[in-house]
């Protein structure tokens, strides 16, 4: 969406600097009022729109949820606010490298994510469909996770998740694909466990090490949320930033 205001702002610079060589052409009382007025809105618009696009690149980002894999913490049609500094500038063309972190990612953080491309259907990666996904940080590099029964082990200790729904009381066992932990984490780490029955993975999951630069994210709807269970581990290149303030709904106005 940035780059399109940014885009739309150019253009409307371009159109404002021809109007201003035109300008001489309109000599009547008439149409100099209408040139005066229309010179306004453009040179209004074309700053507003980059000023806009540079704040929603660099600061904030307007989100809307568009699922429902964070219910009951976020539903359906909410809209938020997104920090896109807290976690550091991405530097262009370094494949993801963040400068002037203010705080690294922590366990229990909600973040906005671009979708890793293991998550798109093969018809979104045709389409060349981009979107972004929330969810929750649930473990940081080199965490072992473990999910037993519906229950999230982040090395070895219980995790209390009080924001956690479940839809489903079915609980589903796992089934041993893979012939080593060694074949298993490398599965998980290519998203090959998109290819899979979810309830394979579901319920059990695990263990496996959450690599260098990555993070597992799930959703809060855990009996209904696509995420790093089946898509791998989330390489830090994607984090777009952390969920702020929601502001719409008005009744369900907060601080995330």
């Amino acid at each position: 969406m940035e780059v399109k205001l940014f885009i739309a702002g150019c253009i409307l610079f371009c159109v404002a600097m021809f109007m201003l060589l035109i300008k001489n052409k309109f000599t009547g009382k008439v149409s100099q009022s209408l040139f005066k007025n229309v010179y306004s809105w453009v040179d209004t618009a074309w700053s507003a729109l980059i000023i806009a696009s540079i704040l929603m690149f660099f600061f904030i980002q307007a989100f809307k949820i568009p699922s429902g894999s964070m219910r009951t913490t976020l539903l359906e049609g909410d809209h938020l606010f997104v920090n896109k500094f807290i976690y550091g500038f991405h530097v262009p063309f370094s494949d993801g490298k963040r400068i002037f972190a203010i705080k690294n990612i922590v366990r229990g953080d909600i973040v906005v994510f671009k979708c890793p491309t293991q998550a798109l259907t093969v018809s979104e990666r045709e389409a060349g469909i981009k979107k972004d996904y929330i969810k929750r940080c649930v473990a940081v590099a080199g965490d072992i996770v473990e999910i037993k029964d519906k229950k999230l082990f982040v090395n070895g200790v219980p995790v209390d998740e009080p924001y956690i729904s479940y839809s489903d009381p079915s609980i589903f066992q796992s089934f041993n694909l893979f012939n080593s932990e060694t074949e298993y984490q490398q599965a998980w780490e290519n998203g090959k466990f998109t290819t899979v029955p979810p309830t394979f993975m579901r319920d059990n999951f695990g263990p496996v090490a959450v690599p260098a630069n990555s993070y597992m994210m799930l959703g809060d709807n855990r009996d209904y949320s696509f995420d790093s269970r089946f898509w791998g581990p989330l390489p830090d290149k994607y984090i777009k930033g952390k969920a702020l303030l929601l502001y719409w709904p008005l009744k369900r106005i907060r601080i995330i």
